[in-house]
């Protein structure tokens, strides 16, 4: 991939006539986190996703980032309330480039305009997680947003 310029990348909506390139990026999102062959989500998983994204009665939003046609990455957020704040907050759950677009400004694009909708919508914070060792993404994150210092804790039900 070229270098691709902040005004040569467009970010949008992803529209339902997507799915095919959107979901070329989820495999490989999924793919990067280990979710692949015999540990891949199964199929209704994406579909479902999909299906939510288009859903006005979903919370679920998706941004794509595109430059000469091609989607080069994705931003998957999600509004929700919160106990210390009056307004929304927003939750970036899902943030993937494709590695030829990784520190031109594509994934810093999805991010500004991630900040832009969930201000327009009322939210008083955007925030997400990474893994700790995912140090491209963080030289980014540090550069946008500040380290809040959580771990996070899960457990499967």
């Amino acid at each position: 991939m070229e270098q691709a310029k902040a005004a040569d990348i467009l970010i949008r909506p992803a529209r339902p006539d997507d799915f095919a390139r959107w979901k070329i990026l989820w495999d490989d999102y999924n793919a990067f986190y280990g979710r692949s062959g015999p540990t891949a989500l199964p199929r209704e998983i994406t579909d479902t996703t999909w299906a939510r994204i288009h859903d006005e009665t979903e919370p679920v939003h998706a941004l794509v980032a595109e430059s000469a046609g091609r989607l080069l990455g994705l931003a998957h957020y999600l509004y929700h309330r919160n106990t210390i704040l009056i307004g929304p907050t927003c939750y970036l759950q899902d943030l993937f480039t494709v590695e030829a677009a990784r520190g031109k400004g594509v994934g810093r694009a999805l991010i500004e305009e991630l900040y832009r909708r969930a201000g327009a919508a009322g939210a008083e914070r955007v925030y997400w997680h990474t893994h700790h060792t995912n140090a491209t993404a963080r030289r980014l994150y540090d550069t946008v947003a500040t380290d809040s210092g959580f771990i996070v804790y899960r457990k499967a039900i």
